[in-house]
């Protein structure tokens, strides 16, 4: 059976009343190709590293390809 409808304040609304019962189980497949984001949708990368980027400061230029040397003392590459 398929049925369709629209989301209205977060919820689906069926465009045609359907004779469902209460706790009838159903799958959502959205019909466009778009989804607009919002604000409840998950933070960038960059948003949930902000707080540990503002601390590394004062790095040397070559930190990123001589991690292991900066970190564990291994020979610079």
């Amino acid at each position: 059976m398929t049925l369709k409808g629209h989301i209205e304040n977060g919820a689906v609304v069926l465009d045609e009343p359907a004779a469902l019962l209460n706790g009838t189980p159903v799958e959502i497949v959205v019909a466009v190709d778009r989804v607009e984001p919002s604000e409840a949708s998950a933070p960038t990368l960059a948003k949930r590293l902000e707080n540990f980027l503002k601390h590394s400061v004062d790095l040397p230029e070559d930190a990123a390809t001589n991690v292991d040397h900066y970190l564990y003392g291994h020979p610079k590459t």
